[in-house]
């Protein structure tokens, strides 16, 4: 008679260590390691300056609209800069490329500290600065940051093998959370004590672990035949998109989330009324996302066994909505009772923070599942020599799709209610990626194993 056991602790300890993140990309390539180390430093100064834009902003206008403006008037110039950008990361050596589109993101840095200290100099006899230099300063640190980012995407492909792709995309998930929780955070509290101009002057210090990891890079010329940049290169992108489905479909989905279920330009005024807290909240509101964010990177281990990218992705997306929704449900219903009981710590309504920080945390967490599976598609289905201008896309995407929904829930916040945008639009979300995905059988039936563009 044999004696039934439980599981012993080194059997736990494997199931455990399968589903955390495999770090075997940074062993087998010290390139992609400096890489994601230093693009993890330099980002956290990096959205440190994003939230404190939005700060500066709202303290010289007092306006949403005019926060949510900063993303629109970047977006026109930053689908150039996606599209452009990746043609040049196909034809030119692609580390020449990230050197050259840190340098000029590092300038525009060094200008916002300027104009940051003018801004406040002027504070002192009752004025402030003009708000367009902002506008002009930030566009044209999304143009570089666009090229950049672009240029990057297309770079892992080369530097890791092809079965890793997945485990990369969610070690940089670990880097894009760490920059989304640190960098917040810290801009809430350096605006808070130490200002705002000293605050972008950090950033500007940051950068360059980033810019290190950058020209630690090996040379990354193109492969294949040599072609001129040009028209032809990009009309060539496109034609392989247009017969792409989806890759099409990849960037589809992630526009819809990103134009109706990005609540981040209600911050200011969420820390200026609803939750109280100011600058703080800002923060910990914005770093709430991102600790969902890197838990699920922290948790991917897992990803390498996934091949149904299409459905995950969709589910992810929906569940996004979901979460979206809830911040709606939870500003409009907890608002209401905002002067109902005394503020806390900080001046701040914890319930308020609490319930929206959830909301937010579950919305960094599915769009992070949506994202490894969206990357790794691009990478894994289409060719070497196309990578860049699929990037390029991808970038004005991700970036751009964001922007158009600072737009979205700007004006919808400023014409009815602070709830209104995020509610309507996690309804928007589950609806529509339900039509789409019933719609399209390929994406149903996309298999990593085999993957077609």
């Amino acid at each position: 008679m044999t004696q039934e056991t439980g599981p012993t602790p080194a059997s736990s300890r494997r199931r455990v260590s399968q589903h955390l993140v495999d770090l075997a990309p940074l062993r087998a390539s010290p390139a992609f390691a400096r890489l994601w180390i230093g693009g993890a430093i330099s980002g956290i100064g990096a959205f440190m300056t994003q939230v404190a834009v939005g700060l500066q902003i709202y303290e010289i206008t007092e306006s949403t609209f005019m926060v949510g403006l900063v993303g629109g008037v970047a977006l026109l110039p930053m689908i150039v800069a996606g599209l452009w950008g990746g043609m040049i990361a196909d034809v030119f050596d692609r580390r020449k490329v990230l050197i050259a589109s840190s340098l000029v993101a590092w300038v525009m840095t060094l200008t916002l500290v300027a104009l940051s200290f003018w801004d406040q100099a002027l504070q002192g006899d009752g004025g402030h600065a003009p708000v367009w230099p902002f506008f002009v300063v930030t566009t044209l640190s999304a143009v570089a940051s666009t090229v950049s980012n672009a240029t990057r995407g297309s770079v892992v492909g080369r530097i890791l093998p092809e079965d890793m792709i997945s485990r990369a995309t969610a070690l940089n998930g670990i880097a894009f959370g760490s920059m989304l929780t640190i960098g917040p955070a810290l801009a809430g509290v350096l605006a808070a004590t130490v200002g705002l101009p000293w605050t972008f002057a950090i950033d500007a210090v940051l950068f360059t672990a980033g810019f290190l990891g950058v020209w630690m890079l090996p040379a990354l010329p193109r492969l294949g035949e040599r072609v001129e940049a040009g028209w032809p290169v990009l009309k060539e992108g496109l034609s392989f998109l247009r017969r792409s489905p989806n890759i099409r479909m990849s960037f589809v989905v992630d526009i819809i989330a990103m134009t109706f279920g990005r609540p981040y330009v209600l911050f200011p005024a969420l820390g200026a009324t609803v939750v109280g807290g100011g600058p703080l909240t800002v923060g910990a509101l914005t770093a709430a996302g991102a600790v969902g964010t890197m838990l699920t990177s922290l948790f991917s281990g897992r990803v390498a066994h996934v091949h149904r990218h299409g459905i995950a992705i969709s589910r992810a997306i929906q569940v996004f909505g979901v979460f979206a929704l809830m911040f709606g449900v939870v500003t409009l219903v907890l608002g209401l009772g905002e002067h109902q009981a005394a503020p806390g710590w900080g001046g701040i309504y914890w319930p308020v923070l609490i319930l929206l920080g959830l909301a937010m945390a579950g919305m960094g967490a599915s769009d992070e599942v949506s994202a490894i599976f969206r990357q790794t598609m691009i990478i894994q289905a289409s060719p070497d020599e196309m990578r860049g201008r699929l990037q390029g896309v991808f970038i004005v995407v991700v970036t751009g799709g964001p922007r158009i929904g600072d737009m979205y829930a700007g004006v919808l916040a400023t014409a009815v209610a602070l709830w209104f945008p995020p509610l309507l639009g996690g309804v928007v979300i589950i609806a529509v990626i339900a039509i789409l995905t019933r719609a399209q059988r390929a994406w149903r039936d996309y298999d990593a194993q085999a993957p077609t563009p």
